[in-house]
């Protein structure tokens, strides 16, 4: 099973449209899912992240072949094109790198929403889902993927842009789950 972890209906509805999931409920969370994935909507935040992917946590049984994932779009520099997909492998947070993956670039998980650039790459939920993950050892397999939607300029970013930033990346994050 994939269970994924999404801050946003658009950044949702990309894998709903995808893999047409269907709709449901889970405690007070939009759940969407098929026989493979399972898909949560933990609303903007570190806090909301951590308590959706915990209730996922809670609810579904774990083997050794589930992957965990946090995917959404994110803020990053000029460096990076829009729609740039980037697998993270850190996290800084209040200070401190929680490092998971030495080979995979490191991303900033801010507690508000930034208008300039004082970061490479930035978001707000990936810590709030690692700190979930991270403390149950029955998780092996979790990714966190970003799709840079704009360069410190969230008020541009439309739902629909959203989506399909998100959409036209799920062969990629396919790809580098199953390698």
């Amino acid at each position: 099973m994939t269970y994924i972890v999404t801050a946003l209906k658009p950044e949702a509805q990309a894998f709903v449209d995808y893999y047409k999931l269907t709709k449901s409920k889970l405690d007070s969370y939009t759940l969407f899912s098929n026989e493979q994935i399972k898909l949560i909507i933990s609303g903007i935040g570190v806090e909301n992240a951590r308590l959706a992917t915990q209730t996922l946590i809670n609810h579904f049984d774990i083997s050794n072949e589930d992957i965990y994932m946090n995917a959404g779009i994110c803020a990053a520099s000029h460096n990076y094109k829009i729609g740039t997909l980037i697998e993270c492998g850190a996290i800084l947070y209040e200070g401190i790198e929680y490092i998971f993956d030495t080979q995979k670039p490191p991303i900033n998980c801010v507690t508000k929403e930034i208008s300039c650039p004082v970061y490479d790459r930035v978001d707000m939920e990936s810590y709030g889902f690692y700190d979930a993950v991270i403390h149950n050892p029955a998780i092996k397999k979790f990714h966190i993927f970003k799709v840079v939607s704009d360069h410190f300029e969230p008020q541009k970013v439309t739902k629909e842009q959203a989506k399909s930033l998100l959409f036209n990346q799920i062969d990629a994050i396919n790809k580098l789950i199953n390698s």
